[in-house]
């Protein structure tokens, strides 16, 4: 198996020189984030997740998890435990959270880079701490000052867990029909009873007591989603005081069986008159763990990035090692039988596919993350507004572009290993199957394009494409006169406009048809992407010209930009040539005939 090595490098490259990270968070009152102090989170971070999780990765795949049926107990796989008590000593899981909860108070963007070299380490181990900090962002924003303070600091220390209970057996995506109900009690607590699946790090032996958000109903409650409520339900009964108290009326019945991320603890949970309390006004659930939902949606996307890089470091590793063939202008290596594979086209263009994927996909995570901490930290109204906008249309391009885009990477990367790609030695068929679960979880591909066409673009007539538009088009009026980037300006211009030309003719049509929007969603999403990436490969070839980096660093990325313009973003044109078809293609047969 290949050795992990953190980005580090291209985080700073991205962070610093691109998006002038330590400026924005000075802007927004964050001066702690300084370059000094980024770059040591950078590096410590890149050391534990190689040193620490990396190790543990292919252990967590053999061994997965263990129930004990009798206890409803969860046992993770050997060193996952020790890892996250190390992980709690170096104060990681207060990275962001505020300081009058324990935390550093640093920007999520440095979370974002944190959170991507710790998935690329070890993806299943990740989870485990990942929606814990979902869980603070709803508590923050909706507890009561005693929910607050009994649950958001041993949360933000790490010493507690949290968890997102949605979705259940006859729900799926559509939580209007859940049927988990919440009974008052008379001491102002609920009794919260049903079955939750899916339910990541439902039960674990890391931390000392697991914080569960559960969506349930009331018995007043109106139908369909107008009627959920949002619960606090500990594994372990907390007072108003934030004292821990006896088991509760809750646990793990069974553990799912996956296709990959077998080191994480995928729970089916049963409540069964569980001690909870409501989160928020009644009814209005939703709105809290959207919250989380929102937080987690980001936080996937980043996991399909990391699968990526860990991908791309292995396939490029092996190119380079292995010997086979010679290249097709004649021998390099005249002492050996065979060149290396990375001589070949085919080869190349996996590689570089995967390169340009990946590093152009971390940009656009990393812009998503300022846009996040601008919403919060914002020196006005209006800016911490059009920050929340551009970052709610930029979440589900994230969340679905980089998780689908991982399985791209992971398929190259088994290629180029050909036969060797399909056995457990080197790690790629685990990376192949663990970046499947990324497209699914927090929203599926086509519930990302709905969301994106629908709520993101249709309903706010374009306000999220209006702002990215503007900003692609300050850059390309800043960059006139720059020759580093002339080749790349006039296509850029060029699909821009065709971005928004091909927005409003969806939207004309849909006013006359509405399956016109579901009908463009999943082209409409990739094209959004595959734009997007360019304007900030575009961007990436002026910062690295005018930067400190070496001249093969900035060639590198010159040359990928111009492989990116070339190869990858003509997949617009098939994108754009979908849309404009329209939903009569997909519409027309009966569904009777499906089977014909």
């Amino acid at each position: 198996m290949s050795n992990y090595k953190a980005p580090v490098t291209d985080l700073r490259f991205a962070l610093h020189d691109v998006l002038k990270a330590e400026s924005l968070f000075a802007a927004m009152g964050l001066e702690d984030a300084s370059a000094d102090v980024i770059d040591a989170v950078l590096e410590e971070a890149g050391r534990f997740s190689a040193s620490v999780l990396a190790p543990l990765n292919a252990v967590g795949d053999q061994t997965g998890c263990k129930l004990d049926k009798a206890t409803g107990e969860v046992t993770t796989a050997p060193g996952f435990k020790e890892a996250y008590a190390q992980f709690v000593e170096g104060g990681w899981t207060g990275l962001t959270a505020a300081a009058e909860f324990g935390g550093q108070g640093m920007p999520e963007t440095l979370g974002m880079a944190l959170s991507e070299m710790v998935s690329s380490a070890n993806l299943a181990w990740s989870l485990f701490p990942m929606l814990s900090h979902g869980a603070v962002e709803a508590l923050k924003h909706y507890g009561e000052d005693w929910q607050k303070e009994a649950f958001l600091k041993p949360l933000v220390a790490g010493h507690w867990t949290g968890t997102m209970c949605l979705t259940e057996p006859h729900a799926g995506t559509d939580l209007g029909l859940l049927k988990t109900r919440a009974e008052p009690n008379a001491d102002g607590s609920y009794s919260i009873t049903g079955t939750k699946i899916f339910i990541t790090a439902g039960e674990h032996d890391l931390s000392e007591n697991i914080v569960h958000l559960v969506l349930a109903k009331l018995p007043d409650a109106p139908p369909g989603p107008k009627g959920i409520s949002l619960f606090v339900t500990p594994k372990y009964k907390v007072d108003r005081d934030g004292n821990k108290g006896e088991r509760n009326a809750l646990r793990c019945g069974a553990l799912e069986h996956k296709m990959g991320i077998h080191g994480s603890s995928t729970c089916v949970m049963n409540f069964d008159g569980a001690q909870g309390y409501l989160v928020g006004q009644p009814h209005k659930g939703l709105q809290a763990m959207f919250v989380m939902m929102n937080s987690a949606r980001l936080g996937v996307g980043v996991q399909g990035l990391a699968q990526s890089e860990r991908a791309y470091q292995g396939a490029l590793a092996y190119a380079r090692e292995r010997l086979q063939s010679r290249a097709p202008k004649g021998p390099l290596l005249a002492d050996k039988p065979a060149d290396p594979i990375i001589a070949q086209p085919d080869v190349r263009r996996m590689l570089l596919t995967t390169k340009a994927l990946t590093e152009g996909g971390r940009l656009l995570a990393v812009h998503a993350y300022t846009q996040l901490d601008a919403a919060q930290n914002g020196s006005d109204e209006k800016a911490r507004a059009d920050a929340d906008t551009l970052v709610s249309f930029l979440t589900p391009i994230v969340k679905a572009c980089l998780t689908e885009w991982s399985i791209e990477a992971t398929y190259n990367g088994q290629q180029v290993f050909g036969g060797h790609g399909y056995i457990a030695e080197h790690g790629m068929e685990q990376y192949a199957r663990d970046a499947r679960i990324t497209t699914l979880y927090e929203g599926t591909t086509g519930i990302q394009a709905l969301d994106l066409i629908g709520r993101k673009t249709a309903v706010s007539q374009g306000a999220g494409l209006k702002l990215f538009l503007a900003e692609v088009e300050q850059f390309i009026a800043d960059n006139a006169n720059n020759p580093a980037v002339a080749e790349f300006l006039p296509v850029l211009g060029a699909k821009a406009k065709e971005w928004g030309k091909l927005t409003v003719n969806v939207l004309q049509r849909a006013a006359a048809n509405p399956e016109e929007l579901g009908a463009a969603s999943w082209d409409y999403l990739f094209y959004s992407g595959y734009v997007a990436l360019a304007y900030w490969w575009a961007r990436a070839v002026a910062a690295a010209q005018v930067s400190g980096h070496t001249d093969s660093f900035k060639q590198a990325k010159l040359e990928t930009a111009r492989f990116y313009y070339a190869r990858v973003l003509p997949r617009t044109l098939t994108h754009a040539a979908s849309m404009e078809a329209g939903a009569d293609p997909l519409m027309a047969m009966d569904s009777a005939r499906f089977g014909d």
